[in-house]
């Protein structure tokens, strides 16, 4: 049953992936992302890691994933469409995609991964002691990252909610409002010597 759970999470997880970095749209690219990361919590309640389960949860689908869609709420539209990549660009992230793969593969396949033989059970309280230490052992740099991080999500979601600069020029460029009024000021012109006529007769 394991195996099962464990091969479903793996494709949803693979497939929104893909889904996310093809989708054009934003909020299509959001939702994907978020169906990745909680299937990496899945992942990490499948192995029992129950806390490392609720980091993922409230972190990384909670916080980072929210962030994005607000952050790009408050900037744009959210069925915004991502501008196409140049063809150089996606070699070139092909090439990337495809010698992290290689790495990936190899540490996978080069490492034993034997069986602990010995378990040690550690209790929320000690990994919160550890969190907020500075000491040796402690974790206290890695959780002042996570708010780098976040900052580092929303400033990324405000760049591409953003848009380019020459979408925006071609946008200011159509809306003459000197052309609208002028139209509008010879229609209701014309409206007043169609009344004037309809009077006189």
């Amino acid at each position: 049953m394991e195996k099962v759970i464990f091969y479903l999470l793996a494709i949803t997880m693979v497939a929104s992936a893909i889904a996310s970095v093809s989708s054009r749209k934003m909020l299509r690219s959001v939702v994907y992302l978020l169906f990745v990361l909680i299937g990496a919590a899945g992942l990490y309640f499948l192995m029992d890691y129950n806390f490392l389960a609720a980091i993922q949860l409230t972190v990384y689908a909670g916080g980072i994933v929210v962030l994005i869609i607000f952050s790009v709420l408050l900037i744009q539209h959210i069925e915004m469409e991502l501008e196409i990549a140049k063809p150089s660009r996606r070699w070139f992230s092909a090439l990337l995609c495809l010698m992290g793969l290689s790495v990936f593969l190899g540490t996978i396949y080069s490492h034993p991964f034997a069986v602990a033989e010995t378990t040690s059970t550690t209790t929320v309280a000690e990994i919160g002691q550890a969190l907020l230490s500075f000491e040796k052992g402690g974790f206290i740099l890695p959780f002042e990252v996570i708010s780098i991080l976040l900052l580092a999500a929303m400033i990324g979601a405000i760049t591409i909610a953003k848009g380019s600069t020459k979408v925006k020029q071609e946008v200011s460029e159509g809306f003459d409002l000197d052309k609208i009024l002028e139209d509008a000021k010879r229609k209701a012109e014309d409206k007043v010597l169609e009344l004037e006529t309809s009077d006189k007769n």
